[in-house]
């Protein structure tokens, strides 16, 4: 069976436009394309026309997420698949690919309603990517966006549907205070995707956080420093994961969920790779803040 092999993107709708360019922009110094429909905002971080989606709404909530394959092949064999297992695939018509930047595209829905844009052929921008302030960028390329996490009504089962329907592999498990995470990769990305039972008001299919990796540990730093200069809340304080080992911090974004921002994530190969279980998630650091007003 054919397998997704990286996040592409991931797509929301918000209700803040000027606080989540400032976000974007003036902190993590991605690059907002100027050409984007009304009412769309596009925002670049590599190469890749865009990796971040934002559709200005009356609401703050997750859309789609964007899954690559490597080939048409590819694309047509996972259809296959994922019909003969009895989900409906709904093949993306040229609009709905030319709003992505993608040649061809499948959408299907998954656990809690999840819509997953499976897709070939990313459209690389001619003009390389031109950051809002100095930085060395963002690790993607073959590794894809970084991570998403959501929350899942029934993380057994959710786990289980992309496994087998998308081809994830397991990374491995932390349980904590009664948060339970499962970790799954696609590619030597530790993890591009990852889920956690319901905790206080979280719902199934809500988004949990996305993760962007700095190419720098200095990069890292210096937007940390910028943060605080600019009283930016933050979720979570700088600190390293115990599975991942990335050295990271975590803040409130403008629609409530998290953004992560790290450097250091461990590779997997799969030839040698035992998942492991965790009772902590950090090694040190990583002290959680009450969210803003």
């Amino acid at each position: 069976m054919a397998e997704v092999n990286a996040l592409g993107y991931v797509g929301c709708t918000i209700t803040d436009v000027a606080a989540w360019d400032n976000y974007l922009v003036s902190i993590y110094g991605l690059e907002k394309r100027q050409d984007a429909p009304k009412g769309v905002n596009q925002y670049r971080l590599d190469d890749h026309h865009h990796r971040l989606c934002l559709i200005e709404s009356d609401n703050d909530d997750l859309s789609y997420i964007g899954w690559e394959v490597e080939s048409r092949e590819a694309l047509s064999e996972l259809s296959a698949h994922l019909e003969a297992n009895g989900i409906t695939v709904t093949k993306a018509d040229a609009e709905t690919c030319s709003s992505r930047a993608v040649m061809e595209m499948i959408v299907v829905s998954g656990p809690d309603e999840v819509q997953n844009e499976i897709f070939f052929g990313p459209k690389q921008d001619n003009i390389p990517f031109n950051p809002a302030h100095g930085m060395d960028g963002f690790n993607t390329g073959a590794l894809g966006l970084g991570h998403v996490v959501l929350i899942a009504s029934d993380p057994e089962a959710a786990v289980k549907w992309y496994r087998e329907m998308l081809g994830f592999k397991l990374s491995d498990y932390i349980f904590w205070d009664g948060i339970e995470a499962t970790f799954l990769h696609c590619n030597p990305r530790h993890h591009s995707l990852a889920f956690t039972n319901p905790v206080g008001p979280t719902k199934g299919g809500d988004l949990g956080h996305i993760m962007l990796e700095a190419k720098t540990i200095d990069d890292v730093g210096r937007t940390y420093d910028t943060v605080l200069e600019n009283n930016v809340p933050i979720a979570m304080t700088l600190g390293r994961h115990t599975n991942d080992q990335t050295t990271s911090f975590y803040t409130y974004s403008p629609s409530g969920w998290w953004v992560e921002y790290g450097y250091g994530g461990r590779l997997i190969d799969d030839n040698n790779w035992e998942p492991k279980f965790y009772n902590a998630p950090k090694i040190w650091g990583h002290d959680m803040q009450a969210p803003p007003e």
